[in-house]
């Protein structure tokens, strides 16, 4: 995962960031700061990879701290003020967001600084109990283990991850979920329904039993792959 810090005095610009971050795979919000000084304690005790940073703050701002870092994380600038984009790209930020910007330049942005970085959706998580979703919850943010995954269910606009201790609810569509889960441990099986292909206990021609007895319907656009999947 591609871990981020928000850097930003802006309350709103922190609500649409984590936003974004939340709905891009291979993402993850560790911190969130109001000025340089916050952001400069933060990055003394996690490690970060990407920083979305405001320019125009008090105290300190966005210029001048990354000039402070010997060895800065990936920078996107974040700002409401064109004047300081060459000046950002002398020192090597990744780029420069005008606010307000959408999710699309959001997402260009962050697929360059995927590039700088190493990185790709992917082969954000490795395989096994180290791979994971990380679901945002009224208390925080929270990580769903892959391996913890029995099945996710589409439930109107969001998706239902089922897991053997509870569930959760994500906003967020079926298709990113398919993408952001690794294929070799996941197999969808219905429109509506993808199953962790670990949790099947019985494939039978239009349905799944998994390993906590739930059912699950297998539709005909799917039931090939399923049993490809299944046998392998």
């Amino acid at each position: 995962m591609i871990k981020c810090l928000i850097c930003d005095d802006e309350l709103i610009a922190h609500q649409i960031l984590e936003a974004y971050i939340l709905q891009t795979p291979g993402l993850v919000l560790v911190a969130k700061c109001r000025n340089a000084l916050e952001a400069f304690a933060k990055l003394e005790k996690q490690s970060v990879d990407l920083i979305f940073l405001d320019i125009e703050m008090p105290l300190v701002n966005g210029i001048n701290f990354l000039r402070t870092l010997n060895n800065p994380p990936k920078v996107i600038f974040t700002t409401a003020y064109a004047d300081h984009a060459l000046e950002s790209y002398e020192l090597n930020a990744v780029d420069y967001l005008l606010k307000p910007f959408s999710p699309e330049r959001f997402a260009k942005a962050v697929e360059k600084a995927r590039a700088l970085i190493g990185t790709t959706v992917g082969n954000q998580e490795k395989a096994g109990d180290e791979g994971a979703l990380v679901i945002k919850e009224k208390d925080g943010l929270v990580r769903v283990k892959h391996d913890q995954i029995l099945y996710i269910e589409a439930s109107k606009d969001y998706m239902k991850i089922v897991t053997a201790g509870r569930p959760y609810l994500v906003h967020i569509t079926m298709k990113k979920l398919e993408e952001s889960l690794p294929p070799e441990q996941f197999v969808r099986t219905h429109k509506s329904y993808m199953v962790a292909l670990k949790a099947i206990r019985l494939l039978k021609p239009d349905e799944l039993v998994l390993t906590n007895n739930a059912v699950i319907p297998v539709s005909i656009n799917y039931r090939e792959a399923v049993t490809e999947k299944f046998k392998a």
